[in-house]
């Protein structure tokens, strides 16, 4: 079942709606109606997916919280646009909604970092055995996978997984940005710097038997998400990190906390500091060595 807010016509809600009349609804511009719906269908034992952009949940908070969260309801919410939405402007940035979805009891808060592992979120949320509600944030932009239709599988719910051991510092990405941090290791590895890297996938809940396996072999962590810094992806480590008496430099990429204005994507993400550019400099900073000398530090 999808419910879906009022959008362009050619989008794929049209098509699912004259393939499949009686089970996608267009509710128009009303995201708060469509977040009630969804769980007034979900509370009849249907499997529904709310389709919004991420910015535009916003207006849907309180029924997310009361209608939907309050009894533990399996509503799928896929978040289109998280992160920087390039021309799309201010009004448009879907900086907030990690942070505002992760303080939600009962939310499972996911993002992939390419499309066969956004199918196959979408698979595990409509499983019979996924009883809670279930937020899925992916980008807008273009496909990172040209061979993107694999098959289905499911993931389980709060585990992440490492893609590359590494040496003195990890890297923890969340979503799409790992593709950032994948690009930038490549960057750096002709200069011997050699960093772990993983795709943590759930932000709620977090893969505590990975981060314990990162926090015991690293002490320098770069995080890196498309979302606000302030109690994002960056904030639940350092709660994981505090809660758990480790000891680590952790540098946090993301979402400033100001505005982001209207410019392209790639200029968007290159001024938040979460390109492959400034990943690779964040991966150079923290490899240097501090000796000190007499009274002074000296960085080589």
């Amino acid at each position: 079942m999808g419910v879906t807010p009022a959008m362009p016509s050619g989008c794929s809600l049209k098509y699912m709606m004259e393939q499949m009349p009686n089970r996608a609804f267009d509710v128009g511009i009303c995201e708060q109606h469509s977040v009630t719906l969804s769980a007034g269908l979900a509370s009849q034992g249907m499997k529904v997916f709310c389709n919004i952009y991420s910015s535009f949940m916003q207006r849907a908070y309180d029924q997310v919280i009361h209608d939907v969260a309050l009894q533990n309801l399996p509503v799928i919410f896929c978040l289109d646009r998280a992160g920087l939405v390039g021309e799309d402007g201010a009004t448009h940035q879907g900086a907030y909604d990690i942070a505002y979805m992760r303080c939600i009891p009962n939310m499972i808060v996911s993002s992939p970092m390419n499309e066969s592992e956004l199918r196959n979120l979408m698979y595990t949320a409509q499983l019979d055995s996924t009883n809670s509600p279930f937020v899925i944030r992916y980008p807008r932009g273009e496909a990172v996978k040209a061979d993107w239709k694999t098959e289905m599988k499911e993931i389980k719910i709060g585990t992440g997984r490492k893609l590359k051991d590494g040496e003195d510092i990890a890297i923890l990405s969340f979503g799409h940005p790992g593709n950032f941090a994948a690009a930038a290791i490549r960057d750096v590895k002709s200069e011997a710097l050699n960093p772990a890297h993983y795709d943590i996938r759930f932000v709620k809940p977090l893969d505590e038997e990975l981060l314990h396996e990162v926090f015991k072999k690293y002490s320098k962590i770069i995080t890196v998400e498309d979302g606000t810094v302030v109690g994002g992806f960056g904030s639940a480590i350092l709660e994981f990190m505090n809660e758990h008496h480790y000891k680590a430099d952790v540098k946090i990429l993301g979402i400033p906390d100001r505005i982001i204005e209207h410019a392209s994507q790639k200029q968007q993400q290159n001024e938040s500091g979460i390109d492959t550019e400034h990943i690779s400099a964040a991966i150079r900073e923290m490899s240097k060595i501090v000796v000190r000398i007499g009274n002074d530090l000296e960085r080589v």
